[in-house]
């Protein structure tokens, strides 16, 4: 029997489609999001239903959702049903979850208002590192960073690596970093090192999508551990490794990508003793750290001989330079290494040659320092038009974690920001597994340029909040 519900019911023609039925229902799925045909936060019919117009079983359909899904074009959650996700920007954070932002004339005439991308903002020292690459170009040894360089990199590069990570408080020798090309290469590869294809990997049951992208690649299990406002919870942690026998965690403990958790000194120390109690390699990507008043001690710290700890100058100075670091324990150096002639052969001596000049005389770090100024005053805008709406932030984090009012749907509110010509993360995008996705959404208070564009995407988001909107063809009828 067909869903009798107000939803608007998508009917693809698959009559004239090659190959296995399951995939030309996801093709045509995927060619009608691109044409517009279907919109963001449109809810799908149910498995039953498509099943009984399309003249197939309900697996196949099943099957097609799961394949829709994988291409980032759909997300679901068990009891509410099926719907279409709305498109992101293509920036610094890749993955199937991402398509390119339509430009929407009849809401915007400049384009999108980009709240949904974790971009820093533009690098405040740029004429440094413009003088110090000029500086390199006429520099006699030139022609040798042209050349072929030893995986592991230049030992001056790892040296201002260890530079880099001392300021985290996490003292490593020179000899046990590997400079990548920035921290998602980094991700890649220690990921790669720690856990193998098909195997479970561990992290945040809110995760940065490009995490979620990578085990798709690599052909991971990922399994969410549940969270506070913190972030981990150790006794969750301790169950998920003893149902799962995950050898591997990924956790963003400082500024966690998207809830702005920090995990406190004691709860470091909880997480370092039930990862050391059962052999567990821990990834912690540091790369926010940076954005803390007074930068928080490293996992890596309580816990040197069992973490591969990634940071880099993507955030705090520029993305374009795709420098980023690797420091691990000697036994898991070789592994490493093998990932970067994997995925790149090497890094970039160039740029990591302007990274470590650019740490070693200090400009790294104050452009840091600006950076973090210039994200504290634009949360500050922020509070200005979200003061009287429940969210989650630290001082100097480039994103916030909203939590919707009871009107609103995560597709929904998602949706209607994009008609408005506003671009926002929602909360599904971050979610390990169908169930208990949040209502929440994610902004970025750096995606725009100026701070016109961001108290205009501000004050659409803040009118919206307030409004007594529902699109009854796009909530779940039961």
């Amino acid at each position: 029997m067909p869903d009798d519900g107000s939803t608007k019911l998508w009917q693809p023609d698959i009559e004239e489609r090659r190959g296995p039925r399951y995939r030309a229902i996801a093709d045509a799925l995927q060619e009608d999001v691109a044409s517009g045909r279907l919109s963001g936060g449109e809810r799908l019919p149910t498995h039953r239903d498509l099943a009984w117009r399309l003249g197939v079983t309900v697996g196949t359909v099943t099957r097609a959702y799961v394949e829709a899904e994988r291409r980032g074009l759909i997300a679901g959650e068990v009891g509410r049903g099926t719907f279409v996700r709305p498109p992101l920007n293509d920036y610094a954070e890749p993955g199937d979850d991402e398509a390119r932002l339509p430009r929407r004339e009849e809401d915007n005439d400049r384009g999108v208002i980009d709240l949904s991308s974790n971009a820093p903002p533009s690098a405040p020292l740029s004429p440094e590192i413009a003088r110090i690459m000029t500086e390199i170009a006429r520099s006699p040894d030139f022609i040798e960073l042209l050349r072929y360089r030893p995986s592991h990199g230049m030992e001056a590069h790892c040296r201002a690596g260890a530079q880099w990570m001392s300021g985290f408080g996490l003292e490593v020798d020179p000899s046990m970093v590997i400079p990548t090309n920035g921290v998602q290469q980094g991700m890649a590869v220690a990921i790669s090192a720690a856990a193998g294809a098909g195997e479970c990997l561990l992290t945040e049951n809110l995760v940065f999508f490009g995490l979620k992208a990578l085990a798709r690649v690599l052909g991971l299990r990922l399994h969410g551990v549940e969270m506070d406002h913190e972030g981990l919870l150790p006794d969750a942690l301790e169950t998920a490794i003893k149902a799962t026998g995950a050898r591997a965690l990924y956790t963003c403990p400082t500024i966690q990508n998207p809830t702005c958790g920090v995990l406190s000194f004691e709860r470091r120390q909880a997480i370092a003793e039930v990862c050391r109690r059962h052999g567990v390699t821990v990834i912690e990507d540091d790369i926010y750290n940076y954005l803390m008043p007074e930068p928080e001690p490293p996992l890596a710290a309580y816990l040197p001989e069992q973490t591969i700890y990634l940071n880099g100058l993507s955030k705090s100075v520029a993305p374009g330079l795709r420098v980023g670091y690797i420091a691990a324990p000697r036994a898991l150096i070789g592994g490493l290494l093998t990932g970067i002639r994997a995925t790149g052969v090497m890094v970039s001596p160039i740029m990591h040659e302007v990274g470590a000049r650019l740490i070693r005389e200090g400009t790294a770090v104050e452009n840091g320092r600006l950076v973090r100024e210039e994200v504290k005053r634009r949360q500050q805008l922020a509070s200005r038009y979200l003061g009287n709406w429940e969210f989650h932030r630290q001082e100097a984090s480039m994103h916030l974690w909203l939590p919707l009012p009871e009107t609103w749907r995560r597709e929904t509110f998602t949706a209607a920001c994009m008609r408005r010509g506003v671009a926002v993360a929602s909360g599904d995008l971050f979610a390990i597994g169908r169930h208990s996705v949040p209502h929440c959404i994610r902004l970025s208070v750096t995606g725009p340029r100026t701070d016109e564009e961001l108290e205009n995407g501000l004050h659409i988001i803040s009118n919206l909040l307030r409004s007594d909107e529902i699109m009854d063809h796009h909530v779940p009828t039961g």
